[in-house]
């Protein structure tokens, strides 16, 4: 995979709003469902999951800009260091601690990394080496759909995994778009005996519902009315992402009219209802002469001003 940040768009300093938001942009602008015709659309709306969830990980994204993971998750062999001449790491070591010292993973003396300096440091001052184990294994990244209402709702998925495992995932309530859940032990063995395995990432793709859309927390629904509703005010059901409430519309709601209905969004975000009121699909005679006769006490012109602007 490509350097995650590149993928996103984002400088190595971005916060993890930045990478948030640029994920959501990228990821909105190439879902496969919105890009039938771009067959390359699929690829980099994985890579894009694949990017987000490493940068959104924040012990993963400070292991892969360290460079001890690569941007798949798999572990990288640690970087050599200078071992004898003057000015290695060995040569300082002999220097401070008035002995040689030898590394602690075994070998030929004079082989002195970081890990190696925390060690030394921590017996200069009295503290305990850091115990040393083999790697672990590799991270599993995976995205997994899920619907609009599992994902306001919380539900349960089982999944499949690569080496053909199934497992139970838990979708928290109120999950969205690029939530990332991690699997502990569910990646790829550890590569000596003894090594951990990694974790399996879930990067989790919310699916578009036909009547709800999610601004944040909240959700918005935009919901037909008859034209008496609107005019006269009327009690309705409507629906939520938790089941049909009754929602009083207010007499004279003009189009875009928003009502909320509080608590009723995502993570204790509100639901906003945005009246559509619907003319009658057929002729109606009697409406239509009330109109003629009809002479509104607001005789103003709704077009005021847009001829010269």
């Amino acid at each position: 995979m490509d350097d995650p940040y590149e993928i996103l768009g984002v400088s190595r300093t971005a916060s993890a709003e930045e990478i948030r938001n640029a994920y959501r942009r990228l990821a909105k602008r190439w879902h496969p469902d919105t890009n039938p015709d771009k067959p390359e659309a699929e690829a980099r709306f994985k890579a894009i999951s694949a990017a987000y969830a490493l940068l959104s990980d924040s012990e993963q994204r400070a292991r892969f800009d360290r460079g001890e993971i690569d941007a798949t998750g798999a572990e990288r062999a640690p970087p050599s260091r200078p071992g004898g001449g003057a000015g290695g790491w060995r040569d300082w070591a002999e220097a401070s601690g008035g002995a040689r010292y030898r590394s602690s993973r075994g070998g030929f003396e004079g082989q002195f990394d970081e890990s190696d300096l925390e060690d030394f440091l921590a017996r200069a001052f009295g503290g305990a080496a850091r115990a040393r184990g083999p790697a672990r294994g590799a991270d599993l990244r995976f995205s997994l759909q899920v619907s609009f209402l599992d994902a306001a709702r919380g539900a349960s998925h089982q999944v499949t995994l690569p080496d053909g495992r199934t497992l139970r995932v838990a979708i928290p309530k109120g999950a969205e778009t690029g939530t990332v859940l991690r699997l502990p032990g569910q990646g790829m063995p550890g590569g000596a005996e003894g090594a951990p395995p990694g974790d399996a990432l879930v990067v989790l793709e919310v699916e578009p519902h036909r009547f709800f859309r999610r601004e944040g927390d909240d959700v918005l629904l935009d919901l037909p009315v008859t034209l008496k509703e609107a005019v006269l005010g009327a009690r309705v059901e409507v629906p939520t992402v938790d089941g049909p409430v009754t929602l009083t519309i207010p007499p004279r709601s003009a189009e875009g009219t928003r009502l909320r209905l509080r608590g009723r969004g995502m993570n204790g975000g509100h639901q906003y209802v945005v009246l559509k009121p619907v003319l009658p699909a057929g002729p109606e005679p009697e409406l239509e002469e009330f109109l003629k006769r009809w002479t509104p006490r607001d005789a103003s012109d709704p077009r005021a001003g847009m001829l010269s602007p």
